[in-house]
């Protein structure tokens, strides 16, 4: 039987690691790329005999990420897969300070983890995938913050805007090609992840949209890791997936 192949970075936590956990199932072969191996997963994975494979790797380092994958793909032998399809979930908020008061190092870490390794995992992905006679997905976790500028959100704002226009780029190139692969930038809706308490724990004085956040989940407004999984991967598997180049699941 053929498997469908997954890879997915930023699996170790949040809704990474729910997405992972979903993905476990029969028919399914899973990569996850992240900083840290999940022991429960693995042994998740062991239990459903699901294929998975953790690689612990700093999404900072983008050219290094990109040719590992590029150098597994091409080992792989696309007769043993249904479809093909890359999720890039990874992603930082460096120090919730305004622009002014942000460390370079802070900034580079934030646009390298999360704009510059989805661009070069998807051409890595692309290129080491674009003669396998079957269905390609490329699946960008975006955020609201990519369409809605906010103070001292510059850096987060920016990749995730930036990973948005890439993706609209990168529809057209594929739209060129009669087996090109589709792809879609996504914002997953208001998740109670770790970013959620860093945003609510940040300085009023330096951030002040901090108390929308804190209403956000004294409202229970926030969708948990599990349910927004779900409904990505529910947006992941509609036939009508990459028609639009940037999407929200909230419509």
């Amino acid at each position: 039987m053929k498997n469908h192949l997954y890879i997915l970075t930023g699996a170790s936590r949040g809704m990474g690691l729910a997405m992972a956990q979903q993905l476990l199932q029969p028919g399914h072969h899973l990569l996850c790329i992240s900083r840290h191996n999940n022991p429960a997963l693995q042994a998740a994975a062991q239990q459903a005999q699901v294929p998975l494979t953790q690689w612990t790797q700093d999404l900072a380092d983008g050219e290094q990420a990109s040719t590992r994958l590029r150098t597994w793909l091409q080992a792989q032998n696309p007769a043993d897969f249904a479809s093909a399809s890359l999720l890039n979930n990874a992603g930082v908020i460096p120090p919730i300070v305004p622009l002014r008061q942000a460390r370079p190092a802070d900034l580079a870490q934030a646009l390298r983890v999360g704009l510059e390794a989805p661009m070069a995992l998807c051409a890595a992905f692309l290129e080491a995938t674009q003669a396998w006679a079957l269905p390609r997905k490329v699946l960008n976790i975006s955020s609201g913050l990519g369409r809605y500028p906010m103070a001292s959100q510059a850096a987060y704002c920016a990749a995730k805007a930036g990973m948005d226009h890439f993706t609209r780029c990168l529809a057209l190139e594929e739209a060129l090609h009669s087996h090109g692969a589709q792809v879609c930038s996504l914002a997953p809706g208001v998740i109670d992840t770790d970013m959620q308490v860093q945003m609510r724990a940040a300085a009023s004085e330096g951030f002040p949209n901090q108390g929308k956040f804190l209403q956000l989940k004294a409202q229970g407004q926030l969708s948990s890791p599990e349910q927004a999984a779900a409904q990505v991967l529910r947006f992941l598997a509609r036939p009508d997936f990459g028609q639009t180049p940037v999407a929200d699941v909230r419509g």
